[in-house]
């Protein structure tokens, strides 16, 4: 967990500042501190997609997925209401 976090807080500024990205969260189970997820909101899918073919998105999962417990999960979403 502490790994990760590092990590984290090595790579968030990087990822806030990448071209089209909107926002970024990281939110922490509040039962199971060793589970976290990421949010992240693109102005469009094709920002995330550069993102995911970078070299800062390689780089920064090669050295958290060698942390993980288990299989990681990933979403796309689109929002239906707010508020």
């Amino acid at each position: 967990v502490d790994e990760f976090l590092k990590i984290f807080d090595q790579s968030k500024n990087k990822i806030a500042s990448v071209e089209g990205i909107e926002e970024l969260q990281l939110i922490r189970d509040k039962d199971n501190k060793s589970v976290f997820f990421t949010i992240s909101k693109w102005r469009d899918e094709s920002y995330l997609e550069q993102y995911r073919n970078s070299e800062l998105f390689k780089n920064t999962w090669a050295k958290t997925k060698v942390l993980f417990n288990d299989k990681p999960e990933a979403w796309s979403t689109f929002l239906i209401f707010k508020s």
